[in-house]
């Protein structure tokens, strides 16, 4: 008995349709959040310039996610 499709061999708990997240679209998620969380440390630690800085870098590399 041949499987035609080898995606249907994976063992039911892995099994499921995914659709793939480019590797690039990930890293400028994580630089997103990186900088988001730098803006939110830094406006604790009342540096409010640098937390708007970190601010539009997020908001630039967001512009990457659409």
């Amino acid at each position: 008995m041949a499987i035609s499709d080898p995606r249907k061999a994976v063992s039911p708990v892995l099994r499921g349709d995914f659709a793939a997240v480019p590797l690039s679209r990930i890293a400028w998620l994580l630089t997103v959040l990186a900088s988001l969380i730098t803006a939110l440390l830094l406006l604790i630690s009342d540096y409010n310039g640098y937390a708007l800085l970190s601010v539009a870098v997020g908001l630039s590399a967001a512009i990457n996610l659409r």
